[in-house]
C-alpha cells in the first residue's frame, strides 16, 4: 500500500508542476494572439483576461498519462530490472500493480476517455475562439458522450440492458458537461469545485482498491490545480469552455467508471455518492434552469442568476461567494466519502443532511431574489 501512496503523490506533484508551467506559457500566448475574454453584460470581470487555460489543463492531463504509458513498452520488453537493477522485486510488483490495470477493458475505456475528451476539448476551443450556438454545442456534447459509451463506459446501476444504459449515460455526461460549464462564472470557482469533487471521488474509491481510477484522479487534480494557481482571484487567465467542459466530462466519466457499490458495501444507496460529490454544480444548473423556465425564458440563454451571482446579491464579495461555495462542496463531498462505509440508516441521514443544506441555501437564494426585485422596484419608482 505504501508504494501506491508514493505513486499518488508523484502523479499529483508531477502534473501540478507541468500544469503550472504550461498555463503560464498559454497565458502569454493568449495575450500575444489576442485570445481574451472581454467584459460584458453577463461577465463579472472589468478588464480583458486571457482565455485558453483549458488548453493547459487538457495538455497536462494528456501529456502526463501519455508520457508514462509510453514507458510501459520498454518495461514490458526488458523488465524494470534493466532500468533499476537494485530493485530485484521491481518487475513483479510493477506487473501486479500497474500493468495488470492496463489490459483488456481498462485500456479500452482509457482510450474511450481520451477520444471523448478530445472531441469535447476541440469543441470548447472552437467556442472560445468563435462562440457557437447552443444547439451546435449540444450536438458536439452528445457526440463526445456517445463516443465514450461506444467504448463501453456505461452507467449500469444494476441494469445491464444496453438500450437503457447507453442513453442514460449520454444524458448524465451531457448534464455534467453543462453543469461545470455553467459553474465557470467567477475566478477559481469551476477549478476549485472540480478539485473538491475529484478528491471526494478519490477517497470514495481508494479504500476499495480502485488504484487505476485513483491515479487518473490524481493526475486530473494536479492538472487543474496547476491552472488554479493562476486562476484564483484576481485571475490572470480563464479556463474557457475548453477547460470547463473537459472537467465536466471527466468528472461525469469517473462517476460512471468508479464502482461505488460492490459486494460487502453496507448499502446500495452508496451509488448516490457521485450525486453528493457533484451536488454543487448540479444544484447550480437545476436552480438556474428552473428560474429560466419559471420566467418563460430560453433555457440556453446565459444570465447572472447562478449560485455565485445570487450570493453576491446577498452582500458577499466575489471572493467570499467562491469561498462559500467551496465550503458547501467540501461538506457535501465529505458526505459522499462516507456513503460507501455506513449502514443503510447512515446513508439516509447523510443524504437528508445534504438535502437540508441545499434547502437552507435555496432559502437564502429566495431572499436574494426578493432583494433584487425590491431594489428594481425602488429604482423604477425613483423620480427622473
Amino acid at each position: 500500500m505504501a508504494n501506491w501512496y508514493l505513486i499518488y503523490a508523484y502523479a499529483l506533484g508531477f502534473s501540478f508542476l507541468v500544469s503550472g508551467a504550461i498555463t503560464e506559457i498559454v497565458r502569454r500566448l493568449a495575450l500575444r494572439w489576442g485570445l481574451l475574454d472581454h467584459p460584458g453584460e453577463r461577465k463579472v470581470h472589468r478588464n480583458p483576461i486571457p482565455l485558453m487555460g483549458g488548453v493547459a489543463i487538457f495538455l497536462t492531463f494528456y501529456l502526463t498519462i501519455g508520457f508514462h504509458l509510453l514507458q510501459l513498452g520498454p518495461v514490458r520488453k526488458f523488465g524494470i530490472e534493466a532500468f533499476l537493477p537494485n530493485l530485484q522485486y521491481g518487475f513483479e510488483w510493477y506487473r501486479a500493480n500497474v500493468l495488470s490495470f492496463l489490459g483488456g477493458s481498462v485500456m479500452l475505456k482509457l482510450l474511450g476517455l481520451f477520444s471523448g475528451s478530445l472531441v469535447i476539448f476541440v469543441l470548447g476551443v472552437i467556442d472560445d475562439i468563435k462562440p457557437l450556438s447552443p444547439e451546435k454545442k449540444l450536438i458536439g456534447q452528445i457526440l463526445a458522450a456517445s463516443l465514450l459509451v461506444s467504448f463501453g463506459i456505461r452507467l449500469e446501476l444494476f441494469v445491464v440492458t444496453p438500450w437503457i444504459t447507453g442513453p442514460v449515460t449520454v444524458l448524465w455526461l451531457v448534464l455534467m458537461i453543462n453543469s461545470l460549464n455553467f459553474l465557470d462564472n467567477m475566478d477559481g470557482l469551476c477549478g476549485g469545485v472540480s478539485i473538491i469533487a475529484a478528491l471526494s471521488f478519490f477517497f470514495c474509491l481508494f479504500p476499495n482498491g480502485h488504484t487505476f481510477v485513483c491515479v487518473i484522479l490524481m493526475v486530473f487534480i494536479g492538472s487543474v490545480g496547476g491552472f488554479l494557481y493562476h486562476n484564483l482571484n484576481p485571475a490572470r487567465i480563464f479556463m474557457g469552455d475548453a477547460g470547463s467542459m473537459f472537467c465536466g466530462l471527466f468528472l461525469g466519466t469517473v462517476s460512471v467508471l468508479g464502482t461505488f457499490y460492490q459486494e460487502g458495501t453496507p448499502s446500495r444507496v452508496a451509488i448516490a455518492a457521485p450525486l453528493l460529490a457533484l451536488s454543487v454544480p448540479l444544484f447550480d444548473t437545476c436552480s438556474v434552469l428552473y428560474i429560466r423556465w419559471r420566467n418563460g425564458e430560453s433555457l440556453m440563454k446565459g444570465d447572472k442568476r447562478h449560485f455565485s451571482h445570487r450570493l453576491v446579491d446577498l452582500g458577499m464579495t466575489h471572493g467570499q461567494a467562491v469561498e462559500f461555495i467551496y465550503l458547501v462542496a467540501i461538506i457535501a463531498g465529505l458526505g459522499a466519502m462516507l456513503l460507501p462505509m455506513v449502514s443503510p440508516m447512515g446513508t439516509i441521514v447523510i443524504i437528508v443532511q445534504t438535502l437540508g443544506l441545499f434547502c437552507i441555501i435555496a432559502m437564502l437564494m429566495h431572499i436574494a431574489n426578493q432583494r433584487r426585485e425590491t431594489r428594481r422596484e425602488q429604482e423604477d419608482a425613483r423620480p427622473e
